[in-house]
């Protein structure tokens, strides 16, 4: 097991299967950031939300896909609503849909980004646990919409890809 302490956040990350960091297995996915104008989440959003979440986003924005899935999971797994159980399934699979890009694997990186697409649709909102997810699907499709092209995606040669960023909105919204 990992520990990531990141901002305010003690993160307990699995190791992948082979033993590495998932860090080790970067390829062409290049972290976002945030600086010091621009914060993905106040104090009073580290107040509201669980743990588990405001630590995938850090892990999230900073490239750590496998480890902010880990984050989310640990969240996912325990009692939570359905609808926060169905947002953090599909924050899940878009986490994953890059980590399938860092380790070569375009198919499964395409099935995780048309699951998440599809969980982020049944959600029926524009806004959950402060992010705002018109503004974050727009960024993941102009990351992974490429996938969709053809079909087999193992057929191109991948682009440059930026993430999206993650940075809640300053409303604090309710949750199941």
């Amino acid at each position: 097991m990992l520990v990531y302490f990141v901002d305010h956040v003690f993160v307990f990350a699995r190791r992948n299967p082979n033993g590495t960091d998932s860090n080790e297995l970067m390829t062409d996915i290049e972290p976002t950031e945030t600086t010091a104008d621009q914060p993905a989440y106040t104090d009073a959003h580290i107040a509201a939300y669980p743990v588990e979440y405001i630590a995938g986003i850090d892990l999230y924005n900073a490239g750590e896909f496998h480890a902010s899935h880990d984050a989310w999971e640990e969240r996912w797994m325990g009692e939570v609503g359905p609808e926060e159980k169905l947002f953090l399934q599909a924050m899940i699979q878009s986490a994953v849909a890059f980590h399938h890009l860092q380790i070569g694997r375009p198919g499964a990186a395409r099935r995780m980004y048309q699951m998440a697409k599809e969980k982020f649709a049944r959600l029926g909102t524009n806004v959950f646990m402060s992010l705002d997810l018109e503004d974050y699907q727009a960024q993941l499709d102009g990351s992974l919409s490429w996938l969709l092209t053809v079909p087999d995606p193992r057929e191109l040669t991948p682009p440059a890809i930026t993430p999206p960023k993650i940075r809640l909105i300053s409303e604090i919204c309710d949750y199941d």
